[in-house]
């Protein structure tokens, strides 16, 4: 999970991942959509495969990249869980301070 944090903290790797969320982009059609250059994209392509985050298939002399779900869903649920934890604590609050009105 720790190379999925380091990958989606740069700006520019989360765009290429929306790029590619719904369907296979090639690199040059990712780079397109950048002011930076397409060295700079490859290289941010290799930190997000090296995540997991992306699949990377051959098609001749392209290569198509795609998002992969599933290490996104590993830190998900990670994020998830203090979120219940969190919400469970004020539940429990919120129920203690109206017992305490109510008894008052």
């Amino acid at each position: 999970m720790d190379a999925v944090l380091r990958a989606l903290a740069e700006p520019n790797r989360r765009k290429i991942l929306s790029l590619v969320r719904d369907g296979e982009k090639s690199a040059g059609e990712i780079a397109e959509a950048f002011a930076i250059s397409r060295p700079a994209v490859s290289q941010h392509l290799k930190v997000l495969e090296e995540a997991g985050l992306v699949s990377v298939r051959k098609a001749g002399t392209r290569r198509l990249y795609l998002a992969r779900r599933e290490p996104l869903a590993e830190l998900k649920a990670f994020v998830d869980a203090y979120w219940q934890e969190g919400l469970a604590r004020l539940k429990d609050a919120a129920e203690a301070e109206q017992r305490r009105l109510s008894d008052g």
